[in-house]
This record gives structure tokens, C-alpha cells and sequence, in this order.
């Protein structure tokens, strides 16, 4: 570590250092699904990966429905209701994977936002 990484060290508190240990540097996937079920939104978060779940189990069930249909209007049906489903899957994923982004993003932020003010600081004590 060079001294301007000891010093925003240094300069943050208790929350910003608890947040910024939680969320590592180099995460993959599976750690970050891990990270988004935690915090306000980690209920709505475990919430709607089960519910992927569930709608992945229909969706298919569904397609093998559509695939095996005995006549146009069943193949029809379940197919209509498999494009249904993976457009539900679509929404579901894409807020999974929004948020586990926006933490990224959040712990970015908070990093350059520690180094600002130790910048900052670092110049009023020059003065």
C-alpha cells in the first residue's frame, strides 16, 4: 500500500470500512448474487430468485407441453404461455442483475467519495 491508500484508509469509519470489507475487489458471480441478498433489498432480492426459480421449473414444463402437443391449439397455448414465461424470467434477471451492478457501482463510489475528501483534507492542511 503507498501512503495515499493509508491515509483513505485511514479516513474512513466504521461503515465505510464494514462496507467496503464486505465487498472484495475481484467477486464473481456467485459472490455477488450472495452480496445482493443482503442489505434493505436482500428480502425482495431472495424473494425474486425464487421465484426465478419457480418460474424456470414452468418454463420448462411448459416448453416440453408445447413440444409434445397433440394438436395446433395446445402447442399453440403452451407456447404462448413459454414466451410468457421467459419474458418474466427476462424482468426477474435483469433487476437480479441491476442490483448486483449498482452495488458495484456503490462500492466504487464510496471509495472515490473517501478519496475526496482525504484529498481535500490533505490540501486544507496544507494551507
Amino acid at each position: 500500500m503507498n501512503t495515499q491508500d493509508e491515509r483513505i484508509a485511514a479516513a474512513l469509519d466504521a461503515d465505510d470500512h464494514a462496507f467496503l470489507a464486505s465487498l472484495d475487489s475481484d467477486r464473481g458471480m456467485f459472490q455477488q448474487i450472495g452480496d445482493s441478498w443482503k442489505g434493505p433489498l436482500g428480502g425482495w432480492a431472495k424473494f425474486s430468485f425464487a421465484i426465478a426459480i419457480v418460474i424456470g421449473i414452468g418454463l420448462a414444463y411448459c416448453f416440453f407441453r408445447a413440444v409434445t402437443a397433440a394438436n395446433t391449439d395446445a402447442m399453440v397455448g403452451w407456447g404462448l404461455t413459454t414466451i410468457g414465461l421467459l419474458i418474466m424470467q427476462g424482468f426477474l434477471k435483469e433487476w437480479m442483475f441491476a442490483r448486483m451492478n449498482m452495488l458495484t457501482v456503490l462500492s466504487e463510489v464510496k471509495r472515490l467519495q473517501v478519496q475526496v475528501a482525504v484529498l481535500s483534507e490533505g490540501r486544507l492542511s496544507e494551507k
